[in-house]
């Protein structure tokens, strides 16, 4: 075998189609929102960490448990990178009618890319918060929130942070 690339053969590198049953896919007897979602800073330096919180509200009559996931987009990237990486996941128990504020840290490692050695690359990115991927369409309803925050410096390899 001489290439070893992932595209084209796993689903976090599909560019139109769904996978079938996606990370997190599952129903729930109760169902919750998420609010608020907060990257600080907004703008960080190229070897910075990203603070994340969100509001996990359970909006239905029963006691559930959600699994928070965190996926980050790279807008621009000098090599193929995922459409979107998991870089955090946590499983909160919330009571019905209770919500409950979870802080995440993106660290730098997260934002590195492949390119004969790990590098971090400047420029935008999402982060996406919620109970499933981005754009997963499933029977249950469940929201997925965004927000973009700017990497600013310049390029280096991940071991010169």
């Amino acid at each position: 075998m001489e290439n070893y690339t992932m595209e084209g053969r796993t689903y976090r590198y599909y560019r139109q189609e769904s996978p079938l049953y996606p990370f997190g896919y599952g129903l729930s007897y109760t169902t919750f929102q998420y609010r608020d979602l907060v990257l600080n800073p907004p703008v960080l330096p190229i070897c910075a960490n990203l603070s994340v919180s969100v509001v996990l509200a359970n909006t239905g009559q029963r006691d559930g448990e959600e699994v928070v996931q965190l996926y980050l987009r790279w807008e621009q990237s000098s090599v193929p990178v995922p459409r979107w990486q998991l870089v955090a996941f946590r499983r909160v128990a919330v009571p019905a009618g209770r919500e409950t504020k979870l802080s995440f840290q993106v660290v730098a490692e997260q934002r590195a890319v492949w390119a004969q050695d790990w590098h971090l690359e400047p420029g935008t990115f999402t982060l996406f918060a919620g109970g499933q991927q981005p754009g997963q369409q499933v029977r249950a309803p469940s929201e997925v929130l965004s927000a973009r925050f700017t990497v600013t410096g310049a390029a280096r390899p991940l071991r010169g942070c």
